[in-house]
């Protein structure tokens, strides 16, 4: 008698050897395991076989059908899915059949590499659950594949060390995925750029890698990621340190935070799968340019469907249904006349005005309204979609966003700056004179990164410190070292250490940095500390408590070495006296007024390459640009600074209400743009709020400032 474990091919019946046929044919009884078994497999064995599911028994029942059948003489077919020389449940029935004597050989199905390169496929992902930590099986595979002739072979524990199996087997099918694709892609743009030296690439970490290094895992959002990087390029001279990022393109709108350092998440979802990759922390809503607007019979809807590029929006010559920005060319904030003649189907016309009142027409008649003030209310539907993307990565994490500037580009997103800064009582604005292509500028000033991570789940303990250091040691030599690797040169490589700290039991974990203590006292105790008093302060502000008594856990840690970019510095420069700013023309543009109430308003039509440092302009008005259009709303002030390029603008207006509370006593309360009740909880009435004159500054024609 034999126990024959029999590969039963990866997940399909002809690819069983004959051996394992003949085998199965030969055997009176036959184990299998489970749906994991193709059923045709079973067609083989003898007639009257004792066939026998083993997928709902325990090891200890499997061992006996298998002695009972050693003890009748009988042979035993015991089918395994897939490739048994790497893939199996194998091993511990092996150790109990040597315990018991009862002989067994092991006949292979068709390797399951070899079956998928037979088929065709060229990329593969490898993923075990443990490969996070137990890396040795991982890289033997691995080198499998590439013997066999992959291509491309993605391996979770160099792709995403964490511990989470799904997140880390998504991205990492992801990369696997992806990377042939960008390769392709990278490799023909190098060859057809011979003589530009170093070729470099966004990654979605903000980051720069060379060709070789960049792969499809990091390229998910690496266009939004230039956009942060450019954004803080041109504020942080002006003096903005903190920053929201409001990128309002033709399909999406991406928001993001900065105070002072860049916001990265390792774990996020993205169009629904779960990423286990250092990214921006970037929220995307689905409001933009392009955003189809539908009403119902009973509301106004602005996306999620976009009209894309073509045909795009109903003003683009190309019968596309009307959008975002054909509102805006409905109340005059987008001026056909001002705007480049580049769309019908000869890419040489002006944007189609009467096309879009037509439709608006349409639209407003069931419902009593006049066309423009259906598409006032449209754009104001988009601004709150965009302000409430907006209150997620700021008011939700415990920012005070009243203190920030709003930092607007994107080519729609100098229409709506004025509006979203007024729906979240946000007093600054800054329009970079190249807001249109802020991302690709941002590229052009990156730094060249490397990250690297991995996972040791370790509790936050003075004994535990030393492991720690030396993992981070670790990981700040590879990360220098693949820097190198890409031929750096231009400076000293600079190593940033964190620690990714949670509290036990959760799955919430904080990023912040691990300390370098220089002098006095460095013990671990010293080091344990600083981790902790930066992980509650981060707590409370996220969270706005702290689980006192709860053990930390430092789940994983991770390192960048950074080279710092090329960027140039922008120059500064002469203030001139103010005067009447030239006008290109006197336009009428529907919006809001001082009043709170939409109407009509006669509103400057300004070139920004006719403004020069020191110039002010009062809303409303609309500030045309190469790449982008900026509208100021009534209540607004522009100023152009004296900084090459942006344009900055300041607030001041404040909504004030006055209550009376129950005990008769008036109070009086304000907020920041918003008509909040009394200052007084039991406010019984409320009088009409009042917008104060705001101001908006901007920079010389490179730079322009809301204020």
């Amino acid at each position: 008698m034999t126990v024959h474990f029999i590969g039963a091919g990866p997940g399909a019946p002809d690819l069983l050897t004959l051996r394992g046929r003949d085998l199965i044919a030969a055997s009176p009884v036959c184990l299998y395991a489970g749906s994991l078994v193709p059923e045709a497999l079973l067609a083989h064995c003898p007639p009257g076989a004792r066939i026998v599911n083993t997928a709902p028994l325990s090891l200890d029942a499997i061992i006996d059908e298998i002695a009972a059948a050693h003890a009748a003489g009988q042979d035993v077919a015991r089918l395994h899915s897939g490739d048994l020389s790497i893939w199996s449940a194998m091993g511990e029935q092996l150790r109990r059949l040597r315990a018991l004597n009862i002989p067994y050989d092991v006949t292979p199905g068709v390797p399951a590499f070899a079956a998928l390169r037979g088929e065709g496929f060229d990329a593969l992902a490898i993923v075990l659950i443990h490969g996070w930590q137990h890396r040795a099986h991982e890289t033997r595979l691995a080198a499998i594949a590439r013997e066999m002739g992959f291509a491309q072979v993605s391996v979770s524990h160099e792709v995403a060390p964490l511990i989470r199996l799904i997140p880390r087997g998504d991205t990492t099918v992801v990369d696997a995925y992806l990377s042939p694709v960008l390769r392709r892609y990278t490799d023909k743009l190098a060859a057809s750029l011979p003589e530009t030296g170093a070729l470099r690439f966004m990654q979605s970490n903000g980051g720069l890698a060379e060709v070789g290094a960049f792969r499809g895992k990091d390229a998910i959002l690496s266009g939004p990621a230039g956009g942060v990087v450019g954004m803080v390029a041109a504020c942080e001279p002006l003096g903005h340190s903190r920053l929201i990022g409001f990128d309002m393109g033709g399909t999406s709108t991406d928001v993001s935070h900065y105070a002072g350092a860049f916001e990265r998440e390792f774990e996020t979802q993205v169009a629904g799968v779960r990423m286990r990759a250092p990214m921006m922390s970037i929220h995307t809503v689905a409001a933009g340019g392009g955003s189809i607007l539908q009403f119902d019979g009973a509301r106004f809807r602005g996306g999620p469907e976009s009209a894309g590029a073509n045909p795009g929006p109903a003003s683009y010559r190309r019968g596309g249904p009307l959008a975002v920005t054909d509102a805006n060319v409905m109340v005059g904030k987008v001026q056909p006349a001002h705007f480049p003649k580049v769309f019908g189907r000869a890419a040489n016309e002006a944007l189609d005005a009467d096309v879009v009142r037509e439709k608006f027409t349409a639209i407003a008649q069931p419902t009593g309204r006049t066309p423009e003030d259906v598409a006032h209310g449209f754009i104001q539907i988009a601004v709150q979609q965009m302000a409430n993307a907006i209150k997620k990565i700021s008011v939700a994490r415990g920012y005070d966003v009243t203190k920030y500037t709003l930092q607007c580009f994107g080519g729609a997103g100098g229409q709506h700056a004025c509006g979203v800064a007024d729906a979240l009582g946000m007093t600054r604005v800054l329009v970079h004179p190249l807001a249109g292509v802020l991302s690709a500028y941002g590229m052009g000033l990156a730094d060249q990164n490397v990250m690297r991570e991995t996972a040791v789940e370790l509790k936050l303990v003075p004994e535990h410190i030393t492991a720690l250091r030396d993992t981070l040691g670790e990981l700040a030599l590879a990360a220098q070292h693949e820097l190198e690797k890409q031929e750096v040169s231009r400076g000293d490589i600079r190593v940033h250490r964190r620690v990714h700290v949670r509290y036990d039991g959760t799955d919430s974990a904080l990023i912040v940095p691990f300390p370098h203590l220089q002098g006095g006292d460095v013990s671990n105790q010293a080091v344990m500390h600083e981790i902790t008093q930066a992980f509650e302060a981060a707590y409370r502000q996220r969270f706005a408590f702290l689980m006192q008594g709860k053990a930390l856990i430092v789940e994983a840690v991770s390192v960048e070495a950074v080279v710092a970019g090329d960027a140039p510095s922008e120059r500064a420069h002469d203030m001139h006296p103010q005067r009447a700013v030239p006008q290109r023309d006197t336009v009428r543009m529907y919006t809001a007024g001082n009043d709170g109430q939409a109407a009509w308003h006669d509103a400057a039509l300004i070139v920004r390459e006719d403004l020069r440092p020191g110039d002010v302009i009062d809303g409303p008005a609309i500030i045309a640009e190469r790449n982008a259009t900026t509208v100021l709303e009534p209540g607004w002030e522009a100023s152009l600074t004296d900084r090459d390029g942006s344009l900055v603008g300041t607030s001041t207006a404040v909504f004030l209400t006055v209550g009376v509370d129950r005990g008769g006593m008036a109070n009086t309360g304000g907020g920041p743009k918003s008509p909040s009740a009394s200052a007084g909880a039991a406010c019984s009435a409320a009088l009409p709020w009042t917008r104060i004159k705001r101001s908006i500054s901007l920079s010389p024609p490179p730079n322009l400032i809301i204020a």
